[in-house]
């Protein structure tokens, strides 16, 4: 029976990835975005299966035409936001999922991205992200926070932090009447361990009550930035030099597996392959800083990773079924797959070597350039990193006084 659950929502997911409410109307045709079409339906998965403390954060962002600043700002710093997650003692696992929302009557009501550790696909998914539609004052908050809460697959584990950022500038409806309330939700938040924060752009008078008694509801933080997300992004001399690295080190992956595990694999390497293509060089440089720490492991590899599986002892290069390696090492010699896999470690390690060097020059170099500066402090990330630092330490998460996130 639960077989059938699944592979049903697998191919309701994969027709539409988009939830409308039943009296929605008016339905346009869409581009669906990546989803995690099981969210929310299997099993929690372990969350202390690697020893590693876990940070799992869902951003339930407004996509209407007036929030186009702000999803821009999104775009360039969601690694810097990544990072500065990934800063803790000890260092957690990082995982992020999308909620975007509308309102009835756009082109949709809600979107959403599974959560994953796999952020790259994550962030392919935000670059399709345009800011369309809306106008009418307030949006499906409601169903967005809704889908946040119920449609994701969250750990159980309490040790876990679990947050939910609330990006948006205009009011909930409250007058749909075939909807769940805000209060309901949020009330099953806390009972969960979830926390909810509100951010509002922009200044509109009739979102601040409602932004702030979502905060207190679920027990987060409220906080306003301007319409753009006061977003700090600055060009460094190093910038470039990491873009490079970075895609150098996605160079040392090899994927092995049955042909099915090999499809997931190549989805990954073509959700890499678009950010290189299409992501700014300082996006690509931040990107490179955390996939080069610990944090950042499980976004660089993913899974069925053959170097790191090798190199580490989990499996006998030896033993693996000559289909399912790399088909470039299939014609070779057992000895020369053997110094294939040892020269891609071995160059790997050199690369993040580099890369932290740059990193940490680059971030000198900011703290100089940018320093303490109330832009700085007034920033989109520099306020989520103080939520996080707050609330991410009743998980056990030790976060510096103060991180660059720019």
């Amino acid at each position: 029976m639960k077989t059938r659950i699944v592979a049903l929502a697998l191919l309701l997911a994969t027709a539409a990835a988009v939830t409308y409410y039943p009296a929605h109307s008016g339905r346009t045709t869409l581009t669906p975005v990546p989803v995690d079409p099981t969210a929310g339906l299997l099993p929690p998965v372990d969350p202390a299966a690697n020893g590693h403390p876990r940070v799992e954060v869902v951003f339930a962002l407004d996509t209407t035409g007036s929030m186009s600043g702000l999803i821009k700002a999104a775009k360039e710093k969601i690694w810097s936001i990544a990072s500065t997650m990934a800063s803790a003692q000890p260092a957690p696992e990082i995982r992020m999922g999308l909620v975007a929302y509308r309102d009835r009557g756009d082109s949709y009501v809600t979107q959403r991205v599974g959560l994953s550790s796999d952020l790259d696909s994550v962030y392919g998914a935000l670059m399709d992200f345009q800011a369309q539609g809306g106008g009418d004052g307030p949006e499906s908050v409601n169903q967005a926070l809704y889908d946040a809460l119920h449609n994701m697959a969250w750990s159980q584990d309490p040790k876990t932090y679990k947050v939910v950022f609330l990006v948006g500038d205009a009011p909930p409806h409250m007058d749909y009447p075939d909807d769940v309330k805000y209060p309901k939700t949020l009330a099953e938040a806390v009972r969960r361990g979830i926390v909810v924060n509100t951010v509002q752009c922009g200044s509109l008078g009739s979102t601040t009550p409602a932004w702030q008694k979502i905060a207190q509801l679920g027990q987060g933080r409220y906080f306003q930035v301007d319409q753009a997300g006061s977003a700090v992004a600055v060009a460094t001399p190093f910038d470039e030099k990491l873009a490079k690295l970075s895609a150098e080190l996605d160079d040392t992956r090899l994927y092995y597996g049955t042909e099915k595990e090999k499809a997931k694999h190549q989805a990954k390497v073509a959700a890499t392959d678009k950010l290189h293509a299409a992501s700014s060089i300082e996006a690509q440089a931040r990107r490179a800083t955390f996939n080069a720490s610990k944090s950042g492991k499980k976004n660089l590899l993913g899974e069925g990773e053959l170097v790191d599986a090798v190199t580490s002892g989990k499996v006998d290069l030896g033993k693996i079924d000559r289909d399912e390696l790399p088909e470039p090492l299939q014609a070779m010699a057992p000895a020369e797959r053997a110094t294939v896999i040892e020269q891609k470690a071995e160059r790997r390690n050199e690369l993040k070597v580099e890369i932290g060097r740059l990193a940490r020059q680059r971030a000198d170099y900011l703290k100089d350039e940018v320093g303490h500066t109330k832009a700085a402090e007034e920033s989109l990330d520099r306020k989520i990193y103080r939520a996080v630092q707050e609330q991410g330490a009743g998980h056990g998460l030790r976060y510096e006084a103060d991180a660059p996130s720019y």
